[in-house]
């Protein structure tokens, strides 16, 4: 791989050791731990490259981002990280750009709503290591119980109540399930925005929380899906993970979902199909993509380390590197090569769905320094607007000012 011209090199012995920690996409220990792929990829790269060498740390998602912060906070950060933000420490000056890390030809094949979604303001750190996207699912079998076509998913949101109170009237324990609590309340919420021409922000990063779109969106699902029953139970309280365990057990009609819910899905033999997210008036015209991200730390350049963390993440980045963690966990590649090669390969056709959408979705304004926080108060509160008897107008309201706080006391 081509290396910059100009960069900062190792010590004077010509070797340098490169810090990666990551985050564990499997189960820690197990034979699927993360911690297997990296190792791979580490004692390959310094074959081709033996005056570096990678030292990985692999935690679970429930650990990384406490440990990450203390070390970056104690002023020892890794020289690479793969974790799901990094705009806070963009905006404090401890990442490099991605045009110093990475040849053009490498920059140009990621994908261009994803590299975009790495921006703070206009700038690209964060490099999108995985992606996902959202689908409708539904239970074939709960639908034919219910008197409904096992092959035409609700497209809109009139027919989405309409196959709710089928499915209520069938008996069907969750016919809708809506995971509005703290673990993603954020995701539900965008998704059913964005059916009603509505986000967190504008086209120009302002926030739009409280927009008359994003109230008669909240207004709708008390009314036509919490109110009458066609949900579970205070849906403000429940988790994603809740409602997938749920799902696979047979006890929910229709949810949005991921592609971890498929996997668990096949897992337990549901005959399930998918959909585009309904909108208000036909199919949404986009869906929710979420990313991870890969970023090197300069550490005020001291180290001069900015050379060999380029070629290793370019080398990360190459198709067949890139593929094969893609390809392992169900999740989505973020280069070109690596998404055509996903879209030819007959083993990966559950995932088309998926990745047909990636290029047109949503992300979350990740780029916002503000929006780690502005994040975890829609997680807490977001959930009440859709509530039985809960004021869409006054918790949106809130949050926009809170939103705005967070905004205005972000580095500038």
């Amino acid at each position: 791989m081509t290396a910059l011209s100009g960069c900062g090199r190792g010590p004077a012995s010509g070797e340098v050791k490169l810090k990666l920690v990551a985050a564990d996409y499997g189960n820690p220990g197990g034979e699927n731990s993360s911690k297997i792929y990296w190792q791979k990829i580490a004692d390959a790269f310094t074959k081709k490259n033996p005056d570096i060498t990678v030292d990985v740390t692999v935690y679970s998602w429930t650990d990384i981002g406490k440990k990450l912060t203390a070390m970056v906070d104690a002023g020892n950060p890794p020289d690479i990280a793969q974790v799901d933000s990094y705009a806070d420490w963009a905006a404090e000056g401890k990442l490099y750009k991605v045009s110093e890390l990475l040849p053009i030809p490498v920059q140009a094949e990621f994908l261009v709503a994803l590299a975009e979604a790495g921006e703070v303001r206009r700038v690209q750190y964060g490099l999108p290591f995985v992606a996902s996207t959202r689908v409708l699912f539904y239970n074939k079998d709960l639908f034919k119980k219910a008197g409904l076509d096992p092959d035409e998913p609700p497209e809109s949101w009139r027919e989405l109540k309409s196959a709710a109170q089928a499915l209520k009237s069938a008996g069907v324990k969750i016919p809708y399930g809506l995971p509005l609590g703290p673990e993603e309340a954020q995701g539900e919420s965008l998704m059913w925005m964005l059916g009603n021409a509505g986000s967190y922000v504008d086209s120009v990063g302002n926030y739009t929380i409280n927009s008359p779109e994003n109230i008669e969106t909240f207004k709708w699902l008390r009314d036509n899906l919490v109110a009458p029953g066609y949900t579970e139970p205070n849906p403000q309280r429940v988790d994603r993970q809740k409602m997938f365990e749920a799902f696979v057990k047979g006890d929910v009609g229709i949810l949005n979902g991921h592609p971890t819910l498929m996997q668990q899905a096949d897992k337990e033999h549901i005959a399930y199909g998918t959909g585009k997210l309904p909108g208000s008036s036909g199919p949404a015209e986009g869906t929710l993509g979420v990313a991870d991200w890969m970023m090197a730390f300069n550490k005020n350049d001291k180290n001069g380390h900015r050379e060999a963390c380029g070629k290793f993440l370019a080398y990360v980045f190459e198709e067949k590197n890139h593929y094969a963690f893609t390809s392992q966990y169900g999740l989505l590649p973020v280069t070109t090569s690596a998404s055509e090669r996903m879209r030819k390969d007959e083993k990966q056709k559950k995932l088309w769905p998926f990745l047909d959408q990636l290029a047109g979705a949503e992300f979350y304004p990740v780029g916002k320094v503000s929006w780690a926080g502005t994040s975890a108060t829609i997680k807490k509160s977001i959930g009440r607007a859709a509530m039985k008897g809960g004021d869409p107008n006054g918790v949106l309201t809130m949050l926009q000012r809170k939103a705005e706080t967070e905004e205005e006391s972000a580095p500038s």
